[in-house]
């Protein structure tokens, strides 16, 4: 009895018993919603840069576009799932998304004007970013408090599976494929979608008569700490936005590596994740939150550094390991602590909006970068340091917050 006892401790041989069912559900959902993004979006920089000849800082520009819609569709996505249910707005927002990447593919396919591949990219990431809040939102819902990182660490593995596959694939692919078939992959991933939600969700929240409008995006004045803490995080946000374009032009235009190559760094990437993030959840029971948020900036810091003097494949494989244990420390952690400081009723509101301010700081990372790259084309040390330093801003703005607000 005792030796069975210990054993339902031990989180790793029981992992699958210490959570609800539905989270498995909605992980499964996430790597579904991220290996079509993965296998094609990456490469939307290198197609607008070298296939349509559109400099790096219009390239950073557009993206930065996206990512403001995006952001304010994720924050309304999440109030409308706090009003109408989980379940309905992700079925609505995946089965929107089949029918936009289609068009997306068919216009890239034709070489149709830039302005329209750019409209149509732009309405199919913000319908589909509209499902993160939700999912995120969800897992509180099915998670006890004292669990909450580790289940968001259970969720990122099942992203990081797409992010593992999905570029190697998409590298691979576009060897010998048009970027029109990359871009009609996310078409048939939201259809996949669409029918696990429709047969195997259940609804996780009971729905609220409050109105959606501007003021049930924004979160209550009166929470400071939660402000603080995503104001914080849109730092640190910024510099994760450099993985998909700045990072795809650095390895593939300036450093000479192949598209394969890119493919298999972000594939490293999403590994990590999938291996390590579950034991790193583990680990980080044993330190204050605080301090992983501040430790996970100083590793993207050092990570992002590293890329100024780097000329060959090993050394990049190195540095893409540093920033990816930064951002199997961080991430989870982040999240763990929105959903602490949201009230059960407006989980959704407070994850949209969290999640907004993701958005906009993954999509201001493209347009930095962008600037730099055009600004300093010979000398990539001043490309990565300034992106550097604004991890380090990070760490220090956690340190902060956790004096003024720790309680």
């Amino acid at each position: 009895m005792k030796e069975s006892s210990g054993k339902a401790r031990d989180p790793l041989r029981n992992i699958f018993h210490r959570f609800e069912p539905e989270l498995w559900v909605i992980t499964v959902i996430q790597f579904f919603t991220v290996i079509g993004f993965s296998i094609c979006m990456p490469f939307l920089s290198l197609y607008l840069y070298q296939d349509r000849g559109l400099s790096m800082t219009m390239v950073g520009t557009i993206l930065l576009a996206a990512g403001l819609c995006s952001a304010v569709s994720q924050a309304l996505g999440g109030a409308l799932s706090d009003r109408f249910g989980r379940r309905p707005i992700l079925l609505t927002a995946t089965f929107v998304s089949i029918f936009l990447y289609t068009g997306l593919a068919v216009l890239i396919g034709i070489s149709a004007p830039v302005w329209a591949i750019v409209v149509a990219y732009i309405a199919g990431r913000s319908t589909l970013t509209i499902t993160r809040p939700v999912i995120s939102a969800m897992v509180a819902d099915f998670t006890s408090k004292e669990r909450l990182t580790e289940a968001y660490g259970i969720l990122r593995i099942g992203a990081n599976i797409g992010w593992a596959a999905g570029p190697a694939i998409g590298g691979y692919l576009a060897t010998f494929l048009s970027y029109g078939w990359l871009f009609g992959v996310p078409a048939l991933t939201c259809g996949i979608v669409s029918l696990i939600v429709f047969f195997f969700v259940r609804e996780s929240s009971r729905r609220t008569n409050r109105k959606v409008g501007f003021r049930s995006i924004l979160p209550p004045a009166g929470a400071r700490a939660f402000l603080v803490f995503t104001m914080v995080s849109l730092l640190l946000f910024i510099v994760m936005g450099q993985m998909a374009s700045t990072l795809s032009i650095f390895a593939v235009d300036r450093v000479g590596f192949s598209t394969a190559q890119y493919g298999l760094l972000l594939g490293l990437n999403g590994l990590i994740v999938i291996f390590f993030q579950y034991p790193m959840t583990l680990a980080l029971k044993r330190l204050a939150k605080f301090r992983a948020l501040i430790l996970g900036s100083l590793l993207y810091v050092f990570g992002y550094l590293s890329f100024g003097w780097i000329t060959q494949f090993g050394w990049a494989l190195g540095a893409m390991a540093i920033i990816t244990t930064g951002e199997i420390i961080h991430s989870p952690v982040t999240l763990s602590v929105i959903g602490e400081l949201s009230p059960q009723d407006q989980r959704g509101r407070y994850m949209g909006f969290f999640g907004l301010s993701e958005t906009i700081g993954i999509a201001m990372g493209p347009l930095l970068g962008g600037i730099l790259l055009d600004a300093f084309p010979s000398d990539l040390r001043l490309v990565w340091a300034p992106i550097a330093s604004i991890a380090l801003i990070a760490a220090i703005g956690y340190y902060w917050w956790a004096r003024r607000f720790r309680s």
